[in-house]
């Protein structure tokens, strides 16, 4: 299991004092700027970790950490020594109120047909304190290779609510953003529990008081959802237990483990970005130069300046985990 979603938000206008007392990093390493989300006014940020800030105290400092977040703070955690829990810990005894919690669980052997599953809630073989279910295709209209690249999604309750259940085929996912062919890839499903508010917060609360994630994950996915198979012959309540759900949710598996992934803040996305949107007009412009015997594209970039923005994500990008993190313990 990774926590693939947190959001925290402190009651105080301290900014500095989250970022160097709750995260454990240097406030000088971040990238300020003059706008921000969710009502905020400005937000600070470094690489995926963002923090959102305002003059009025009712709304505070708001810590949000997306997929990539999470995986990238994992690496000061690391270089801090600390653990997810504690963390977690120290962001409550700091007032942090609980926003958003989204615990992830990788399926790596394709266990949980989602396709299947969607049809089983067609069938009203899901039962479920939710009322409601979506599902969503997405893909490519061309095929590649000969296969339809399609996605499967299911999203068991509703958005709004404080707590719903995601279904995705993660291996569509890294197909879409990194090329990665489907067949290589080594998650194949992901089911995520995404949490928030109270409900969020009683999810660090159970974490923290078992230190267990399987029991703290199951409990609310068995809480609210079952896959059953169909059996004309008795009452839907007494359906049996889907066998493929079964092994799921703990039947002859493996037990389930917090797990972390770090990654450090990596310049590689905006390469990625150079690589497919500007690097062929560039290598026009350069091959321009060359037959016209110019030098277009050197003079541009020698008359290029970088801002205090550009030149503090270089300070970002020059340093390693343990230059950027505090002492504080």
């Amino acid at each position: 299991m990774l926590f693939d979603y947190v959001r925290i938000r402190f009651p105080t206008t301290d900014v500095q004092h989250v970022v160097e007392d709750v995260l454990r990093l240097k406030l000088s390493y971040m990238l300020h700027e003059d706008y921000g989300f969710y009502s905020y006014t400005e937000h600070y940020a470094l690489g995926n970790i963002f923090v959102l800030c305002s003059h009025e105290l009712d709304k505070g400092v708001l810590v949000e950490l997306k997929g990539r977040g999470c995986r990238q703070f994992e690496s000061y955690l690391l270089a801090q020594q600390r653990s997810w829990y504690e963390f977690f810990m120290d962001a409550l005894v700091a007032s942090g109120v609980m926003k958003r919690l989204d615990l992830a669980i990788n399926d790596k052997t394709g266990i949980l047909n989602i396709p299947i599953l969607t049809e089983k809630c067609r069938q009203e073989e899901c039962i479920s304190v939710f009322r409601s279910f979506k599902s969503y295709r997405s893909g490519e209209l061309v095929r590649k290779d000969e296969k339809e690249c399609m996605g499967n999604t299911l999203y068991i309750g509703s958005l709004q609510s404080e707590v719903y259940v995601c279904i995705y085929e993660k291996d569509y996912e890294q197909y879409k953003r990194n090329d990665i062919p489907i067949e290589d890839a080594e998650v194949k499903n992901r089911f995520e529990i995404r949490l928030k508010n109270e409900r969020a917060y009683y999810a660090v609360r159970d974490l923290l008081a078992y230190d267990n994630p399987e029991h703290t994950a199951f409990k609310i996915i068995n809480r609210y959802i079952r896959f059953v198979d169909k059996d004309d012959s008795k009452a839907r309540s007494d359906w049996k237990l889907n066998e493929e759900w079964a092994w799921f949710i703990g039947n002859n598996r493996e037990r389930l483990k917090l797990t972390t992934k770090p990654e450090p803040y990596s310049f590689q996305r905006t390469l990625n970005w150079l690589s497919h949107q500007v690097a062929p007009t560039l290598k026009v412009a350069i091959t321009l130069d060359e037959i016209n015997q110019t030098q277009v594209v050197k003079d541009i970039l020698d008359h290029a300046k970088l801002t205090d923005r550009h030149k503090q994500i270089l300070k970002q990008q020059s340093v390693k985990e343990q230059d950027v993190i505090t002492n504080k313990k």
